[in-house]
């Protein structure tokens, strides 16, 4: 093989050194283009606890629904509420409302910002709870037989859709996002992944896509799935 003179090696080198950076660039920019990419798809602590509430609005829904079959006692069987008042409890007051009440709340609190809102939420927290025990003891075939038990899961329902109303409404509009404002920059981002990983821990990858997915099979199972025919026929 005829070896290379000192100019032709120095060429080789410099050659091979454009392609080695090339390389470099190349893979550097596909890094910041995924972690980009991941920024992106970040979902802030606010818009979380929101989009959330998304999930406790359709089970609003689907208990104004019952309500409306047991007031025109039309067929009502009790697996839809079942499903939904274990789904308040798992996903809405066990997760949801643990993040406000330990992440949120005290540092309101500690900002002293918003504090009679706060006392007041979590003393709908507390409320929403046993109103949820006593929604999950009645919603059984048999109670839906019973007048008088068929009442008490009837009241348990309304109660609960009068409260969360206007609670979550207030929370939207008012302590989510003044949020922002008593943190810091890196608390805010912090807070968001630690959101995340606990959602991650209980409920697996994608868990609030899960519970969406759960609302729909229960809308569905009691007809009102379909958006369309929410719409004013005007």
């Amino acid at each position: 093989m005829q070896s290379l003179d000192g100019s032709s090696r120095r060429k080789f080198i410099k050659a091979g050194g454009i392609v080695i950076a090339s390389s470099i660039i190349a893979s550097a920019r596909t890094l910041l283009a995924k972690e980009e990419e991941k920024k992106n798809d970040e979902v802030s602590p606010p818009e979380d606890l929101m989009r959330e509430h998304g999930v406790l609005k359709r089970i609003l829904l689907v208990y104004g629904e019952a309500l409306r079959r047991m007031d025109a006692k039309e067929d009502l069987p009790a697996e839809p509420i079942q499903e939904s008042a274990k789904i308040i409890r798992s996903f809405v007051e066990d997760y949801h409302e643990k993040l406000e009440e330990n992440f949120l709340f005290p540092r309101f609190k500690k900002a002293n910002k918003l504090v009679d809102l706060v006392d007041v939420l979590l003393q709908q927290h507390q409320g929403g709870r046993r109103v949820t025990d006593i929604t999950l003891q009645f919603a059984t075939n048999q109670a839906l037989k019973n007048a008088d038990d068929r009442r008490k899961l009837a009241d348990s329902m309304r109660q609960f859709i009068r409260m969360y109303n206007p609670h979550e409404a207030r929370e939207d509009t008012v302590l989510f996002p003044a949020f922002r404002g008593i943190v810091s920059a890196h608390e805010f981002d912090s807070l968001g992944e630690d959101f995340e990983k606990k959602e991650d821990e209980l409920f697996g990858d994608d868990g609030f896509e899960k519970m969406v997915d759960k609302v729909a099979e229960i809308e569905k199972k009691l007809g009102i799935y379909d958006l369309a025919q929410f719409t004013p026929k005007i």
